[in-house]
């Protein structure tokens, strides 16, 4: 049996407990700090010179320049059309229906007159090239290249340029086919910090981006916090999550597998089970033991279970959505009877799967929604990446000659007001004009 907590609401040390399980953050390792700040400024300092070097060390490719780098447009298209049927179809179809959901994400410009003849209003556009991040280190994740891709697309992104790692020069069939469905313009065999940085500032070869979307390792994640202000970023994700809202009803093996799906991510992926009902998660312990000696994953799933994973006991279901609330998951479960009468009361979640058969998986590869969620209790201010992570906003403000008066009025008494005698000028200077 792989060590999981079993806690108890009604334990006086609980919330200390719960605490602990929580303690991850997306933190700052002094030494990974250190590294990717020389890294950033060397790439900086000296574009494909120092780009070349970091993928000689770290990716170990053999490549001459960094043009030879770039995949090919045809050898994108080329992975697409030798894809087995059985795997093209099922790719064609999960990028389809994301494809058709983000369509209902796409922003308009808007505009209003009001009586005197000013227009104000927004004007929404989108970005001129965004740069997409897919980790390839220790797998390959063609859901990535779709989840990040398409939003963009659909936003109306002018250039998509990826980076993605390809350690001794081994490429992901997989991957560079889920880039050329999706639209993919460039697409650079690099990974790491030094990939980062040549996004954010440019290189000889490497375009300069506006944004960079995408998760990856630490080395990665502080890239991408050192880059911002200087290119925007979609969050600093951290390990996957999951929370299950369970009354029992459910077969205890899928609410098993569910956790192992997470669990199986990473040493530091967090799954925890919350029932009223404590046979369930007897039930579920029981599950979990004789499931997971058939996960080839056993050993990274039975990690993460004993170092973040929790069995929780919980009062009743009302009491499980507070400490949904309180924990801010990334994935949440209502593995309910019913629940629908339970889902307002989630205020805080990065996506909700609603009963027993909208496994968290479905999520992650074809439902839909955007499988780019906030982390580590950012679901408390943060959202999925959509077509609005790929759009920006500007307003539009068009004064009449009318507007002008009576705006300048307003305008003027408050700079006063602040001491800013110039902002008083130019506001009042038009309110008697005639041109």
């Amino acid at each position: 049996m792989p060590e999981i907590a079993r806690l108890s609401t009604r334990e006086p040390d609980f919330a200390a407990r719960l605490d602990a399980l929580g303690a991850f953050e997306a933190a700052q390792d002094e030494a990974v700090e250190r590294a990717v700040a020389q890294i950033v400024a060397d790439v900086r300092a000296r574009g494909d010179a120092a780009l070349l070097e970091y993928a000689r060390r770290f990716d170990r490719v053999r490549a001459a320049s960094v043009a030879a780098l770039e995949i090919p447009r045809a050898e994108l298209d080329q992975a697409l059309a030798d894809l087995p049927a059985d795997l093209r179809a099922p790719l064609a179809a999960a990028a389809e229906r994301i494809r058709r959901y983000h369509e209902r994400q796409r922003a308009e410009s808007w505009s209003y007159a009001e009586a005197d003849g000013t227009v104000l209003g927004q004007r929404v556009t989108p970005l001129d090239r965004v740069g997409l991040y897919v980790p390839g280190g220790k797998a390959a994740y063609p859901s990535s290249v779709l989840m990040n891709a398409l939003p963009a697309r659909v936003a109306g992104v002018g250039e998509l340029v990826m980076a993605v790692p390809t350690p001794d020069e081994v490429r992901s069939p997989l991957v560079l086919a889920a880039a050329a469905l999706a639209g993919v313009d460039r697409v650079f065999a690099l990974g790491g910090a030094h990939a980062i940085a040549a996004l954010a500032y440019g290189t000889e070869t490497v375009p300069a981006v506006d944004k960079i979307v995408g998760p990856g390792n630490a080395y990665v994640a502080a890239a991408k916090r050192r880059v911002f202000g200087v290119v925007g970023i979609d969050m600093i994700a951290g390990p996957s999550e999951i929370l299950v809202i369970c009354d029992g009803a459910t077969d205890p093996d899928w609410i098993a597998l569910d956790l192992f799906a997470q669990a199986e991510h990473d040493e530091l992926a967090q799954a925890i089970l919350v029932s009223p009902d404590a046979a369930f998660l007897d039930r579920v312990a029981a599950s979990i033991d004789r499931q997971l000696a058939q996960m080839p994953r056993r050993d990274v799933i039975r990690a993460a279970l004993a170092a973040r994973g929790a069995l929780i006991h919980v009062r009743d279901l009302a009491e499980a959505c507070e400490l949904a609330n309180r924990i801010a998951p990334e994935h949440l479960e209502l593995s309910l009877r019913a629940p629908e009468e339970w889902l307002d009361r989630i205020r805080h979640a990065g996506a909700i799967f609603v009963g027993p058969y909208s496994s968290e998986a479905l999520g992650d590869y074809c439902a839909g929604p955007n499988h780019v969620l906030p982390t580590a209790r950012t679901a408390r201010f943060s959202s999925p990446l959509g077509v609005y992570d790929f759009q920006k906003r500007t307003s539009i403000i068009s004064v009449s000659r009318e507007g002008a008066r009576t705006l300048g009025r307003i305008a003027a008494r408050l700079a006063e007001g602040e001491g800013l005698p110039a902002h008083a000028r130019a506001a009042a200077c038009r309110i008697g004009a005639d041109a």
